[in-house]
């Protein structure tokens, strides 16, 4: 597990219903943990990994990203998908590693984490129940890199955007929902009075959508 991360593990020996959750620009590996105690009342392990590229935030202080941005120009797909390759590569060592439900795995992202987010659940869609996308942009080139699967019906989205966001346009989001709903995804979108942030309105539509997913299958 090359990537660092951090983890909340629940009391007990699982398995467990388990949410990894993906950092935005320049944050760390802290800074979506706090969601944990939020997330099936405290009762989801839930990892959150840390991306690679470093990046200047203030006086000696370093925060972190997924890929490298370049304001005005697209992502680099030959980064991107090495990146990628190394989120997949933590993800399968997490697996073995913690008491996962595997039928009970999500995916959620804020941010540039929501763009890995999406390379995690659309390329691999089985391997997901659900996918929390939260103001965040799915790439023309990147949608493109991604193939098709009838694996994608089976696959819950819920993406949350600001209209207030200013660094992620609104647009932007609305563009990235139908590059989403092309895939055949289960995906219901909103839109919040908010800016670049999880709003508390917002985190309880998260709650109630992890909720209502993360339920064991009948028989189980």
């Amino acid at each position: 597990m090359d990537l660092l991360y951090t983890a909340h593990v629940p009391a007990g020996p699982g398995p467990f219903p388990t949410v990894v959750l993906l950092h935005g620009w320049g944050a760390s590996a802290h800074d979506l943990l706090g969601l944990a105690p939020h997330l099936l009342g405290g009762q989801a392990l839930v990892l959150c990994p840390q991306g690679e590229v470093r990046i200047p935030v203030g006086p000696g202080v370093e925060g972190y990203g997924w890929f490298r941005l370049v304001p005005g120009a697209a992502p680099d797909v030959d980064e991107f998908r090495r990146r990628s390759a190394e989120l997949h590569g933590w993800l399968d060592a997490a697996l073995e590693r913690y008491p996962i439900d595997r039928k009970r795995l999500f995916v959620g992202g804020f941010s540039q984490g929501g763009t890995m987010a999406f390379e995690l659940a659309l390329r691999d869609p089985g391997r997901f129940r659900g996918l929390a996308a939260l103001s965040t942009w799915l790439p023309e080139l990147l949608a493109d890199d991604l193939p098709k699967s009838p694996a994608h019906e089976e696959l819950s989205v819920l993406m949350l955007h600001g209209t207030r966001d200013p660094q992620v346009d609104v647009e932007r989001a609305r563009e990235s929902r139908e590059r989403v709903r092309a895939f055949g995804v289960r995906l219901q979108y909103r839109e919040f009075e908010m800016a670049h942030e999880i709003r508390p309105e917002a985190l309880r539509v998260v709650e109630r959508w992890l909720a209502e997913r993360a339920l064991p299958a009948p028989g189980a």
